[in-house]
């Protein structure tokens, strides 16, 4: 039986990266993106990244960052293992960093998402995510119907997954991964560890 891996995103706290990984999160989140509430400057991140066990994976989200922004986190984070991005960039920007990455799409009914993911071959999975203003989510849900049954890239589901409705979402669309921030939370970018064990627990029952 397929085990839905669980991300778990912007954490800003050492202590919740380490109950994050407790609780069985396969990955943890780390945004650098300004606008952001979630936001981390570099010894954040390193702390964040210091305090996550091994085998989960160290996550770097970015929106249209500038090429030495990301370089930058590379060097400065080199925990990082996977990278994030949530904005406009091309499939080229996104592999010139020499690491493996996830693409995000914001998903609404004009956007093809079979031709979206055809032009990211060397993406690891594609975000799939609300379309609000701005960029993430906005703690959305977005039509699930939109999604075609087959898509070239594992579907890491996003936008406003929360402990009441992710074990529907893993039933309905057997996504590869999902992916929760605002649905975990006590305050913005403050993690609540109940609401994180419950969402994993969710998820496994969707599982079943």
């Amino acid at each position: 039986m397929h085990r839905t891996r669980v991300k778990i995103c912007g954490l800003t706290r050492p202590d919740q990266a380490r109950a994050a990984a407790a609780l069985g999160a396969d990955a943890i989140g780390l945004v650098f993106y300004p606008p952001s509430p979630r936001h981390l400057d570099w010894e954040q991140a390193r702390q964040v990244a210091a305090a996550v066990a091994p085998f989960v994976t160290v996550v770097g989200l970015f929106v249209n960052a500038e090429p030495a922004t990301v370089r930058e986190a590379l060097r400065e984070v080199p925990q990082l293992q996977l990278l994030q991005f949530h904005g406009e960039e091309d499939e080229a920007y996104c592999r010139a960093f020499g690491r493996p990455y996830i693409k995000a799409a914001r998903v609404r009914p004009e956007l093809d998402l079979i031709e979206y993911a055809l032009s990211f071959p060397t993406a690891q999975g594609l975000v799939l995510d609300a379309f609000v203003e701005g960029y993430g989510g906005g703690g959305q849900t977005f039509d699930w119907s939109l999604i075609p049954a087959r898509l070239p890239l594992p579907i890491i589901l996003s936008g406003g997954l929360d402990p009441q409705n992710v074990a529907q979402a893993v039933r309905a669309l057997r996504p590869w991964a999902v992916d929760v921030s605002s649905g975990v939370e006590a305050a913005k970018g403050i993690k609540d560890e109940r609401k994180m064990a419950a969402f994993i627990a969710g998820v496994r029952d969707g599982e079943s």
